[in-house]
């Protein structure tokens, strides 16, 4: 495991198959040139993504960002990346997931959907309620929901920010082997959103067909794409005038 320091973070990259399920609770989440941008106004999301025990790189700003500083060639990792690896893990060693977050119709979709291709995991599923921010007794129950699966693997899929600091306000509590906050990547296996397509992604214009299926996320591109890079111009030269 290769990991490359960034700004406040360190970043993980290559292979993940030493550092999996090996008995430790691990945390991963996944850092793009909006999140890091969020950060740097957002305190508890900062020491969310900060605190990760892998944080890998899911944006090609990120990639260039530890191209101009280290000098370091590295790949984007996507969340449906380590979705799918920490799934092929799961068939390998007939191990529990559970997914947390997004409606009752989505989870239904997708275990309609992993079921048929990994027969040897076992699903769990909880739709927590669609709020900005959860009471003592909704986190209570989540909390609960997952404990009384005690799963290998847990999912979380709640958006961010408020995913990773959801989880990095609990993950004390969560009786999970692995805890993976991955977003937008429960719509996918549900197919009620579109991932890019393989070719676009091995273009690296992922980011590009993302901001055409979404007006926010337009808009997220356009705010934070400038300031990300005026971040990396001033890490690369007018730190060290």
């Amino acid at each position: 495991m290769v990991t490359i320091e960034i700004g406040p973070y360190n970043v993980f990259n290559d292979s993940l198959d030493n550092v999996l399920l090996n008995g430790d609770k691990k945390v991963i989440n996944t850092i793009n040139a909006h999140s890091y941008i969020v950060a740097k106004e957002d305190e508890e999301f900062r020491e969310a993504l900060i605190n990760s025990d892998i944080l890998l790189p899911d944006g090609e700003g990120i990639v260039l960002m530890a191209k101009k500083l280290n000098g370091e060639k590295i790949k984007k990792i996507a969340g449906a990346d380590i979705h799918l690896k920490l799934l092929e893990l799961a068939e390998k060693s007939e191990l529990k997931c559970f997914y947390l977050g997004s409606s009752e119709n989505t989870l239904g979709l997708i275990k309609e959907k992993l079921s048929k291709v990994y027969s040897h995991i076992n699903f769990n599923f909880y739709s927590p309620p669609f709020k900005s921010s959860f009471s003592e007794q909704d986190n209570r129950e989540m909390i609960e929901s997952v404990n009384n699966v005690n799963p290998d693997i847990l999912f979380v899929g709640m958006t961010a920010p408020k995913q990773e600091k959801w989880v990095h306000q609990n993950k004390e509590f969560l009786n999970a082997k692995v805890i993976c906050s991955i977003g937008a990547v429960f719509d996918f296996i549900s197919e009620s959103k579109k991932r890019a397509p393989k070719w676009v992604i091995n273009c690296r214009l992922e980011w590009l067909y993302r901001s055409f299926t979404a007006w926010r996320l337009t808009k997220r591109y356009m705010y934070s794409t400038p300031l990300f890079l005026f971040e990396l111009y001033k890490l690369k030269y007018l730190k060290k005038s």
